[in-house]
């Protein structure tokens, strides 16, 4: 929905936290974007935000609009889709969430090639380290890895995918190799930090047989590239997607550690929010991905 509606205007508002944001992003004056955001609460008789010099904040009121406004513009955007949309011919804004390695390495190279076949679509690819709020940023299609997050969610899954231990061949040459997972506690493990959380609980299945080891180490980061290239450097293992790792194991950059262990709830799917009608732009891209990716057979570890 256009900013040019009231909903659409409070929408963007907020999303972009601050009436300078807003007002470049509309082309107008900040005072110009006050008066506007006052005309609308005085119409409606409610305060919706609060206003600092730097930025602004929901009230309970103001949270309810905001809430009630995407819900209202995600059922437009699905009527005005099945209206105007019969050829089925993909357009209009498609934003996709990934993570940072998956989207650089494998995400990109596709929207790359879907572009060159499809150039109504505008395409814009969000990197982050934790999954964003789909409804709140509006976006299209996220790309995550293991289960879902909640029933509102649906999903399409993409490609198998496993989590491995990992080491470079002069670690295990060095501290020797691992012979159970209880041992895994005398050997410096590299760990990833998410939301402020430290992934030092490693979970395993094997066959019924589930298991957990808290692991530690000297070396944590929360970016995933970083910590694979410790481990490339011969500093530790490392659990790793099989997606991230398939080439350097290939290779000889690393080997498996306890590879019967491997973690398998780690499926890579695209998630979109639950929608009476998904558009075309969104369906065929992820069949386009979905094929890319099938196609990628490095990828795998055999």
């Amino acid at each position: 929905m256009s900013s040019d509606s009231d909903l659409g205007f409070f929408v963007l508002l907020v999303r972009k936290g601050n009436l300078s944001a807003a007002a470049l992003e509309l082309n107008l004056s900040p005072p110009a974007v006050s008066k506007r955001l006052a005309k609308l609460e005085d119409r409606l008789g409610v305060r919706l935000l609060n206003r600092t010099t730097r930025r602004i904040s929901l009230t309970s009121e103001g949270e309810a609009y905001f809430q009630s406004a995407i819900q209202i513009m995600r059922e437009i955007e699905d009527l005005e889709q099945r209206v105007t949309n019969a050829s089925e011919t993909p357009s209009g804004l498609l934003r996709i969430n990934a993570t940072f390695g998956f989207g650089r390495e494998y995400v990109a190279p596709v929207i790359s090639e879907f572009c060159h076949l499809y150039p109504e679509v505008e395409t814009q690819l969000l990197l982050t380290d934790a999954p964003m709020n789909m409804v709140e940023e509006a976006i299209d299609l996220g790309i995550r890895f293991g289960g879902l997050p909640n029933s509102r969610i649906r999903a399409r899954k993409l490609q198998g995918n496993r989590r491995f231990l990992c080491a470079s061949p002069a670690y295990i040459e060095k501290h020797g190799t691992p012979k159970t997972l209880a041992d895994l506690i005398h050997h410096n493990c590299i760990i990833l930090r998410q939301d402020n959380d430290v992934h030092d609980v490693w979970k395993f299945q094997r066959g019924q047989h589930s298991e957990t080891v808290k692991v530690h180490g000297t070396l944590s980061s929360n970016d995933g590239e970083i910590a694979l290239g410790w481990v490339l450097n011969g500093h530790g293992i490392m659990m790793r997607s099989e997606w991230d790792i398939a080439r350097h194991v290939k290779a000889g950059r690393l080997q498996l550690v306890l590879p019967q262990y491997a973690h398998v709830d780690a499926d890579i799917y695209a998630v979109y929010p639950e929608r009476h009608n998904l558009s075309a732009k969104v369906r065929i891209f992820i069949d386009f991905l979905h094929r890319n990716l099938r196609k990628n057979s490095t990828a795998r570890i055999q």
